[in-house]
């Protein structure tokens, strides 16, 4: 059985009327030669705009301002015998006004692009994805190399997941409580968890609303991304861990609420979940992710 790889990337949507700008995908890529959006991978501890931000600019030479997120997926790449996960957000950008521009002579790897024009090069899966292109992706090339862990840095570890700003017909909004034995135990968190292994962000969220409060619900729209950065969070490891999560949140509606009942297997991260009405979330203990959404 073949290794399994996690990354998480961070890229820009930047149009021009109708054109979008694309870059083309350097030798020692997993996609050499293919066309996607500018950005690249999210390094450990880092935030995908500053990512964003960063690469975008080492790409095309254009300073952007990293506006709202516009979308969350995931793709898988099998390269020999490695199956690389890539969850991939991309944000709205902007260049700003003391922007120099790219000129296309002088920059074969970056073109401006019509969805029409941009289905006739080699694209990037996720790009097919994003814009419902009726063509096929490109494949990765078999040389890519594994992503290098740095001496020393065994026991850190990076995240992705997708969380719920849920709520009901009746305005209530609805919480879990994690459980003894992980960072931030006995407070409320919004519900959701981390993707698996070749898991959408959204298919995880609707899995886990239904793992943690036993609630069938529908997304509504992307709302936020959220960066956490714990470098010694005591959990279920047993030893402190240098943790990085990158977390997308969704606004999600369940428009035939019950009771909310834990119902994953016992051990897990969950301890309760309820539904509580506005009056009552500013007497809860909150997580800063929870805190920060409901406007507390």
């Amino acid at each position: 059985m073949g290794t399994r790889e996690r990354r998480i990337g961070s890229y820009g949507l930047c149009r021009d009327g109708d054109h979008v700008l694309l870059v083309r995908g350097a030798d020692d890529s997993l996609f050499p030669g293919a066309w996607g959006l500018p950005g690249g991978t999210v390094q450990h501890a880092e935030h995908p705009s500053h990512t964003l931000a960063r690469r975008f600019v080492e790409q095309t030479g254009l300073p952007v301002e990293v506006g709202g997120v516009h979308a969350a997926v995931a793709d898988v790449a099998h390269v020999a015998d490695r199956a690389v996960h890539t969850d991939r957000v991309v944000f709205e950008v902007t260049v700003r006004p003391d922007g120099s521009g790219v000129p296309s002579d002088r920059h074969p790897d970056v073109a401006w692009c019509t969805p029409a024009e941009a289905s006739r090069l080699p694209l990037m899966p996720f790009v097919v994805e994003l814009f419902d292109l009726p063509v096929a992706p490109a494949s990765p090339t078999p040389e890519s190399s594994p992503a290098a862990v740095p001496a020393g840095e065994h026991d850190r570890g990076q995240r992705f997941a997708a969380y719920g700003l849920v709520t009901d017909p009746a305005g209530r909004m609805l919480l879990t409580m994690i459980a003894d034995g992980y960072p931030s135990a006995g407070r409320w968190h919004l519900p959701g968890g981390g993707t698996d292994h070749g898991e959408q962000p959204i298919a995880a969220l609707l899995r886990e609303l239904v793992e943690e409060t036993g609630q069938v619900g529908r997304v509504v729209e992307m709302v936020d991304v959220d960066n956490l950065h714990n470098p010694r969070a005591m959990g279920p490891e047993g030893r402190p861990m240098n943790w990085h999560s990158v977390r997308v949140v969704y606004r999600m509606v369940v428009d035939e609420p019950t009771e909310a009942v834990v119902t994953e297997a016992a051990g897990g991260s969950t301890a309760r979940a309820a539904w509580f009405a506005p009056n009552q979330i500013a007497t809860l203990s909150l997580t800063e992710v929870a805190a920060r959404l409901t406007g507390r």
